[in-house]
């Protein structure tokens, strides 16, 4: 009699496990198509003479030819795409050095129990607002602010007896740089300052309490406390930030179209511009990608390495 109601209980027992596969199957389906793919056909597309339409599907393997002009210094590939590299590192840097110190300051403001922020939601959302508005309308918003001669910024400088002339800023190096790198700057800032939020409200409240009883001050707290404990976070932000800068594209593209002289070409547009325009270099633009894939790991892993807390070695014979 037990045999049989122990049966009966085990049919009428269903697992639903299986159902969660169906949940994340979409996922997996779409990484495998729209990202996996794509990234072992660039790798494949790097080592073949794909140049043209014709030659995407129809193309011979060629080995490391591609990899060996992008740095070989006598060929044509070689200064544009290594000039571009060093474009793309000094915008990121001028706009990223700046955003993680006004995210940390903004952060530190807004978890600080001593300040008592008022209006504390309508400046998050006043400062992370740029961030949800599309790069196309910025850039385009930006163009229109400083284009030349009759623009509103050209106009104020002139009214004001800033300048005499107007100034075309997007012929000037230092102004379009500054520029690009104002935006992402501009554009970037309340993210970062988000997440450091995030990071800073999981630190123990015990730990800022007997500071506070110590009687340590607000910069000894953020200084002995608070970055120490977020390092993971700032490994994060810096890890973000840099495949986000090594990959930029459309304000660069969208506002100077790499001038003056190529000063604002960045690695992702010369990728663009090697595969989709002119002859359709689709060999080049991949051995690109594989090479730009690979400063950013190797980019990655040093920040991990640098930031990472290591415990020091002990001796040999030691306790």
């Amino acid at each position: 009699m037990q045999n049989v109601q122990t049966k009966t209980v085990r049919k009428k027992s269903i697992s639903y496990s299986r159902y969660g596969y169906f949940f994340i199957a979409p996922f997996f389906i779409t990484f495998l198509i729209f990202q996996l793919y794509p990234i072992f056909f660039t790798f494949r597309t790097s080592l073949t003479d794909a140049v043209g339409w014709e030659k995407v599907l129809n193309n011979s393997i060629i080995g490391f030819e591609n990899f060996r002009q992008l740095f070989d210094p006598s060929s044509l590939v070689y200064s544009k795409f290594w000039g571009a590299l060093g474009n793309t590192v000094i915008i990121w840097f001028f706009n990223f050095v700046p955003q993680l110190g006004m995210a940390l300051i903004l952060a530190s403001w807004f978890t600080d129990s001593r300040i008592h922020l008022k209006a504390q939601g309508f400046f998050k959302v006043t400062i992370f607002m740029p961030n949800i508005i599309t790069a196309a309308t910025i850039g385009m918003l930006f163009m229109s602010l400083f284009s030349f001669p009759v623009a509103p910024i050209n106009t104020f400088m002139q009214t004001s007896g800033m300048a005499n002339m107007p100034t075309e800023f997007f012929r000037s190096v230092a102004w379009s740089r500054g520029l690009i790198s104002f935006i992402q700057w501009w554009m970037w800032t309340g993210n970062t300052m988000i997440v450091m939020i995030a990071g800073i409200s999981g630190i123990n409240p015990s730990l800022f309490e007997a500071a506070l009883v110590d009687g340590c001050t607000s910069r000894q707290i953020f200084w002995k406390i608070t970055l120490p404990l977020i390092k993971p976070i700032l490994i994060y932000n810096l890890t973000t930030s840099l495949v986000g800068g090594l990959t930029m594209f459309d304000i660069p593209h969208m506002m100077t179209q790499g001038n003056p002289n190529e000063t604002t070409n960045t690695v992702a547009r010369f990728i663009y511009m090697q595969g989709f325009t002119g002859s359709r270099n689709f060999n080049m633009a991949s051995a690109a990608s594989v090479v730009l894939f690979g400063i950013i790991i190797i980019g990655s892993l040093l920040i991990r390495y640098l930031l990472n807390d290591r415990e020091p070695k002990q001796a040999k014979g030691g306790k």
